[in-house]
């Protein structure tokens, strides 16, 4: 799904026009890069949660060569999938 489609299909859900939709999810996007700065957790009910994770040091292994490699410590964005939404993947195999 692209962005175009995924703003018509809310516009239509929601009974709304193209430009309020792609405002609102303009507005969700800015709200989440926001909490997210600032170290927060964004729930997303029925879809899953946006949050900031700090990565510990670890040792790794570069493909090309086999070469052990240290991999340092890094802050990312995590995103974990709620659990409804998994049961819906597993049901469809």
């Amino acid at each position: 799904m692209t962005k175009t489609e995924l703003i018509t299909t809310l516009a239509m859900g929601a009974n709304l026009e193209k430009k309020q939709a792609k405002a609102f999810l303009e507005s969700l996007t800015g709200l989440v890069e926001k909490q997210v700065r600032k170290g927060g957790e964004v729930p997303m009910s029925g879809l899953g949660k946006f949050k900031v994770v700090k990565r510990k040091a670890r040792m790794g292994r570069n493909p090309a060569t086999g070469e052990p490699i240290k991999i340092a410590a890094k802050t990312v964005v995590k995103f974990t999938v709620a659990k409804n939404l998994k049961d819906i993947v597993k049901k469809n195999k």
